[in-house]
């Protein structure tokens, strides 16, 4: 019997790379949706992929991505433009008799969101809701891939960053993607779920850089800094936007919006997600 047909957006991306690995050890047929093809479709071609070429800003290429695929995955960069992508990506999955979409979110997506693409997310989800598509959201914490943002930094001995001693549990990109993988093989049990998603332990950034700094054997200092800078900083290194989402993200973990840690993971992947010292100890060359 021929397995069903996944499409994964954001398939170069951390969770969709991930999420495409393990449907295809599953034995199932994926199609990788990518801005463009290179070496990173290339390797995904390599492993089995079936390569879409689009963007999800357009209709013309969203549509015949979807045509054909049982479930989906979907996931949208930190940059303007979500909710009119959701709104297109729903409408070409209608279209396609798509049977179950998980859709990536995040933890501080709401209605009260001062950051501009924490509130997209919000409108984003309503708008799948709305649409009457078999849904599950994602609403993750912080990525543990952050401190791999901050690679360079930490080979320098020194990290500024304006998070006080508020908490959150990192949760790796790969953990995510074996939910992502769990609920598209078997969707029924989680339509019009909405899943936050953790670590197995919460850490302040003050106690997490000095357990890094324990386990790569050289001294990190941690120093706060004002949110302005924090987002002046990533303004100029991506966008004015990111620095936007950025800064009042970095309020909203101040206000414990990010913390907590939960079973999800181990409840629908039957393995318990990775540890900030297990996730360092596997990425140990990018600060080195």
């Amino acid at each position: 019997m021929r397995s069903p047909l996944f499409l994964i957006t954001g398939a170069t991306g951390s969770t969709g790379r991930a999420a495409v690995d393990l449907l295809l050890e599953h034995g199932h047929q994926v199609r990788a949706f990518v801005h463009q093809e290179g070496e990173n479709s290339a390797r995904l071609q390599q492993r089995g992929a079936e390569i879409a070429v689009g963007d999800l800003l357009d209709f013309t290429t969203v549509r015949p991505a979807l045509e054909g695929v049982a479930e989906a995955y979907f996931v949208y960069p930190i940059a303007p433009g979500l909710i009119e992508a959701t709104a297109y990506f729903a409408q070409a999955a209608k279209e396609a008799a798509v049977t179950a979409i998980v859709n990536m979110s995040q933890i501080s997506a709401r209605r009260a969101a001062k950051s501009h693409a924490a509130f997209n997310h919000w409108v984003a989800e309503r708008v799948f809701d709305w649409s009457g598509l078999a849904v599950t959201h994602l609403e993750p914490t912080f990525f543990a891939e952050w401190f791999l943002y901050y690679a360079q930094s930490i080979k320098d001995g020194l990290v500024q960053l304006p998070f006080g001693e508020s908490k959150h549990a990192p949760i790796a990109a790969e953990d995510q993607a074996r939910v992502i993988a769990s609920i598209l093989e078997h969707p029924a049990a989680h339509r019009g779920k909405t899943y936050h998603l953790f670590g197995p332990q919460e850490y302040t950034y003050p106690e997490a850089f000095a357990l890094i700094a324990q386990i790569l054997g050289h001294p990190i200092t941690y120093e706060r800094i004002p949110y302005e800078v924090f987002r002046e900083q990533w303004s100029k290194r991506r966008s004015p936007f990111v620095g936007q989402h950025l800064v009042e993200v970095a309020h909203d973990h101040a206000a414990g919006v990010f913390s907590g840690t939960d079973d999800v993971i181990e409840r629908i992947t039957g393995q318990k997600p990775k540890g900030l010292e297990e996730f360092i100890r596997k990425h140990r060359r990018a600060f080195e």
